[in-house]
Parts: structure tokens; C-alpha cells; sequence
């Protein structure tokens, strides 16, 4: 009897303090004047994912959330690593934060599929086509998602991107990429590309690559089968190579074009997208409103093309030695952002839209 009580009385103290820490552990978290806490996640460092986190920190601070001084904010990166990806997102989802934000497809993913239970809030930003990331969206009803996960797409038409590289060389034929197809966002842009390329009149010549360690082979054996340009869509893994891709390309005498604008030194002929500063400044907005109080199940996904403005690129340098007559058309120069003059310089041109990024 004795005993019994004893294993009774140890196992009520043991509930006892397991209920004491996680009361602690809340009251750590709502305490007043405690600075809410915040994880920005993104899954590698590019240019687009980059401005993104940039605007999300602004619009955070835009709406009283700023780093270090009424918000608690950390960054991580996984540096376009899958198996380093799975670990940040198992690691941010344990309640240790109020809330998470992810930059790009990748995170959003990585992230859901961490936080099944719901454990922690997630909004997402800087993602082309969030119902193809198979996170739980319907695409037939905004507010079909799940109620801890809410966020904003953002997806550039192809067909716009195919039409400029041919007013710049009205003969071409054909076009290549490299793309992952472990990527949703990247399955989603080459869809696109077929369908713009068919109406065109272009032949896109693909090759699929699973690490960037491919890449090179890949864009060599689109080469190989008479590419007259590379292109590169919203690809995380061709994305982290992009550099290895010019240098190819400069050797075959063909351009290369991107939907990734941001970076006006490395050499691509144009990039075309979306300021993704201001998209992941919305995101920041977003989250803020949550942070306030708003309920997540209320607030649909929505696509902020319309609210976003365009941005463009162009490189006078890039058409340097190529093979085939491209040229910029003068109407290209007067509506781009920043024009890289003969000698590589950059000049921003028109209204800035660029200061922030």
C-alpha cells in the first residue's frame, strides 16, 4: 500500500513539474514586453530570394516589428542544401517561435512538411505557384488552406520573357534550359516556357539536373543540340550555378536570359521578373498583420503580380562577340530598370525602382 502511494505521489510530482516548465516556457513567450519571436528562412543565397528577405525585414519594421528592437529575428539559410533545409525547418517549427517566414518554394515545402501539427504559424513569400508545392492548398478556394499556413504567390508570365529574347533576335529558333524537376516551381516555369515556345515558333531543347554539380553538363548538351540562348527560370539548383552557365555559354557564343533580375555584373544578356524587394516587403506587412492578432484561417492566398512592379535588365556588354546579330531594341533600353553599358557599367535608367534593393 505503502509502495503504491509512494509510485502515486512521484508520479503527480513528475506531472507537476513537466506542467511547470511548459507554463514557464509560455510565460516566456507572452510575457509583457517580451519582444515577439520571428525565423526568416530562406533556401539559398540568390539574388531573388535575398531582396526578398531584405523586404521582408522592412515590411516587418514598417509595421512596428523591427530586428532588434521590438522584434526578436533570425535568419537562416540553407545554403541550398535539401538535407540542411530539413533540419532548420524541423528545428524553427518546435514552438521556440511565434512565427516563421519562408523565402522561396523550397522553404515553403520544407517547412510545411516539418509543421504538419501546426505547432507554429507560417507565412510564405517570393513563391511563383504556391498550390504546386503540394502544402495542402486549393487552388479553387483561397481560403482553402491550412489554418496555421497562409501566404502570397507571385508568378512572372514566361510567355512575356520568350517574346523579348525574340524581338531581340526576331530568327530565334531555339532556346535551352536545365532545370530540377524536384522543384515545383521550376516544373511550373518550363510548363509555361513550352507553351510560350510553342506559340513562338521556338524549340526549347531541355535537360534535367538534380544537383549543380550537373549543370554544367547539362547546359553543354543543350549547346550541343544547336541552343541559340540558355534560359534560366526560377531554379534554386541551376540558380546557385549560374555563373558556371555564363561561362559556358560565353564559349559557345550564345547569351543567356533570366527571370532572376537583381545582379547587373554577371553577365546575363537580360533579366526580366519582379522587384522582389517589394514582394517580400508585402510578406513582411503580412506577417505583421498576424503578429497583431489577425487569424492566419481568415486571410486567403492571394497573388501579388498586380501589386508588385516589373523589373527589367538589360546588358549592352552581353552582346559582345556573340554568333548570332541580337540587338536591344530601343523601346527594351527606355523601359528597363538598369542598362549595362558597353563597357560594363550599370546605369539605372527612368523612375528607380531599385533604391532598396
Amino acid at each position: 500500500m505503502w509502495f503504491a502511494v509512494k509510485r502515486l505521489a512521484l508520479g503527480l510530482i513528475l506531472i507537476a513539474g513537466a506542467a511547470a516548465v511548459l507554463l514557464a516556457t509560455d510565460v516566456r513567450r507572452r510575457e509583457p514586453g517580451g519582444l515577439p519571436r520571428i525565423a526568416i528562412f530562406q533556401h539559398a543565397s540568390v539574388p531573388v530570394l535575398d531582396d526578398g528577405v531584405r523586404g521582408m525585414i522592412d515590411g516587418l519594421a514598417a509595421n512596428g516589428y523591427r530586428k532588434g528592437e521590438t522584434a526578436d529575428i533570425t535568419l537562416y539559410n540553407a545554403q541550398g542544401e535539401a538535407a540542411t533545409a530539413n533540419t532548420i525547418a524541423h528545428d524553427i517549427t518546435d514552438g521556440r517561435f511565434d512565427l516563421v517566414i519562408t523565402s522561396s518554394t523550397l522553404s515553403l515545402q520544407a517547412v510545411a512538411n516539418a509543421n504538419k501539427s501546426g505547432r507554429t504559424i507560417h507565412v510564405f513569400g517570393i513563391v511563383a505557384d504556391p498550390y504546386a508545392a503540394g502544402v495542402g492548398l486549393d487552388p479553387a478556394n483561397p481560403l482553402g488552406h491550412p489554418r496555421h499556413l497562409v501566404g502570397q504567390g507571385i508568378l512572372f508570365p514566361v510567355s512575356e520573357v520568350f517574346g523579348m529574347a525574340r524581338q531581340m533576335l526576331p530568327s530565334l529558333k531555339t532556346v535551352g534550359v536545365a532545370w530540377d524537376p524536384a522543384q515545383a516551381n521550376s516544373r511550373r516555369f518550363v510548363e509555361d516556357a513550352r507553351a510560350a515556345c510553342t506559340k513562338l515558333g521556338i524549340e526549347l531543347l531541355e535537360a534535367q539536373v538534380e544537383s549543380t554539380a550537373g549543370v554544367r553538363e547539362a547546359i553543354e548538351s543543350v549547346i550541343s543540340r544547336g541552343a541559340q540562348a540558355i534560359w534560366i527560370g526560377g531554379d534554386i539548383t541551376v540558380s546557385n550555378a549560374i555563373e558556371t552557365v555564363i561561362t559556358a555559354c560565353r564559349q559557345a557564343k550564345i547569351p543567356v536570359f533570366s527571370m532572376l533580375p537583381g545582379n547587373p555584373n554577371r553577365g546575363t544578356l537580360f533579366d526580366i521578373g519582379f522587384d522582389y524587394y517589394q514582394a517580400g516587403s508585402l510578406c513582411g506587412e503580412l506577417a505583421a498583420q498576424i503578429l497583431k492578432g489577425k487569424d492566419p484561417a481568415t486571410i486567403p492566398i492571394r497573388d501579388t503580380k498586380d501589386l508588385v512592379d516589373r523589373f527589367l535588365l538589360v546588358n549592352k556588354k552581353a552582346l559582345i562577340g556573340l554568333k548570332d546579330p541580337w540587338r536591344i531594341p530601343d523601346e527594351l533600353l527606355r523601359t528597363a530598370n538598369i542598362v549595362v553599358d558597353e563597357e560594363g557599367v550599370p546605369r539605372e535608367t527612368g523612375e528607380d525602382k531599385s533604391t532598396k534593393r
